[in-house]
Formats: C-alpha cells, sequence, structure tokens
C-alpha cells in the first residue's frame, strides 16, 4: 500500500543521498548485506527481551534497504542480479526478524506463542510469491493492505509496546492473509481475462495477416496485367 502511493515520492527525496553514497565507492549489494547484518543484531537483541535496542536496530537495519535503490540508480549500477540479490535478502530479513519475535515470544508466553510469528512468516512467503509466480506469467500481483513496509512499521510499533507485542503480531497474521487474498483474486481475475485478451490478439495477427495476402495478390495481379499489356 505504502509502495504504491508514497514510492515515487520516497524515491525523490532520498536521490541526493544516492548521489552522495556514490562517492563513497560503496556498491548497493554493500548496503544490502549491511541491512542484513543489522537485521540479525536486531533479531538477537529482540529474543533476548531488549526490545528497544532490537526496535532502534530494525529502523537502522531498513536505511540500507531503503537506500541501496538510490545508490543503484546514482552510479548506473542497476541489474537483474542486483534486484535478485536484493529480494532475497528481503525474504532472509524477515525470517530472522520474525525469528527473533517467535523466541522472544516463545520465552514470555510459551510455545503456542511463537507459533504465531511463524505463520506470519509462511503467508508473508505466500505473497511473495504469488506476486514472482504472476510476473512469471506476464501478470502484476503487486499491492494489498499489509505489504512489506506495512510489516516492518507495524513489528516497530509492536517493539514500541512490548505489552501488546503478541497481539500485534495477532493483526499481522489477520492482515497479511487478507493481503495474500487479495493478491490471489486480483491474480484470478487477471488469469481469466489474459485467454480472450491473447486470442483477440491472435484474430487481429491472422486478421492482418489475410489483407497483406489479398493485397499481395492483388499487386500481382495488377504487375501481370502491366507486363501482358
Amino acid at each position: 500500500m505504502f509502495d504504491g502511493r508514497f514510492k515515487s515520492e520516497i524515491e525523490k527525496a532520498i536521490r541526493p543521498v544516492g548521489e552522495l553514497l556514490r562517492r563513497t565507492k560503496m556498491s548497493p549489494d554493500h548496503l544490502t548485506m549491511l541491512g542484513l547484518v543489522i537485521a540479525v543484531g536486531a533479531a538477537v537483541a529482540i529474543g533476548a527481551g531488549e526490545l528497544p535496542l532490537g526496535l532502534f536496530l530494525v529502523i537502522l537495519a531498513a536505511l540500507p534497504d531503503l537506500l541501496d535503490g538510490a545508490l543503484a540508480k546514482a552510479s548506473n549500477s542497476a541489474s537483474q542480479r542486483g534486484a535478485f540479490f536484493d529480494s532475497v535478502v528481503d525474504r532472509v530479513t524477515d525470517s530472522v526478524l520474525l525469528g527473533g519475535v517467535a523466541w522472544y515470544l516463545t520465552t514470555e508466553r510459551g510455545g503456542h506463542a511463537g507459533l504465531v510469528p511463524f505463520a506470519v512468516m509462511g503467508v508473508s512467503m505466500l505473497i511473495s510469491y504469488e506476486r514472482a509466480k504472476a510476473e512469471s506469467l506476464g501478470l502484476q500481483a503487486k499491492g494489498g493492505l499489509m505489504e512489506r513496509a506495512e510489516r516492518i512499521i507495524l513489528l516497530c510499533f509492536g517493539l514500541l509496546f512490548g505489552s501488546i507485542l503478541y497481539w500485534v503480531m495477532w493483526a499481522m497474521l489477520v492482515l497479511t492473509s487478507i493481503t495474500a487474498l487479495q493478491r490471489f483474486i486480483k491474480v484470478w481475475k487477471a488469469a481469466a481475462v489474459a485467454p480472450r485478451t491473447a486470442e483477440r490478439q491472435a484474430v487481429s495477427r491472422s486478421r492482418r495477416a489475410s489483407r497483406r495476402v489479398t493485397r499481395d495478390r492483388y499487386r500481382a495481379k495488377l504487375q501481370t496485367r502491366r507486363r501482358d499489356s
């Protein structure tokens, strides 16, 4: 949701930072790895019950993830390899952070409470898979109530008010499940329209080809008549 509404404004705001980072000779992959390392530290802090420190590190880990794209554009180093690497590291980061939350909730509330973050992790992976599969089929599956940015913001809210972190995880699970359903319906409808669109395109191409053949035959007859005359 935030990604679709505010992405262009955020990219415009951080463009000068990308230019500054370019002068440091850092690569976008360096920033991506830095974010992962900080996220691991955040997960350890959360699991140990140091929620304020965990909150600070989660916010700090989000900064490299925000800036690596700006650096890639500023240094003209955007590539499929970098996009793939960034996407994979995002999934690893999410898993590590939710693993830290699961450890903390298990310690504080017992094993059943620790299952909720793992359920959030599973549905989050489903959301990512839906988008990847849709794009491989030439369709779009972006959007929804609880994309990655919203999950990070909601996690920060839960860490800020640690006493309600368990219930924040439940809210995240519900909203993430709704998002997965939204994307499924979106792709399902688009996939139903796509074959008809492809069929119409095929018919249109066939008609154009038929008109070209007719036109070519007519021209050939005209040339034959001219030679005979």
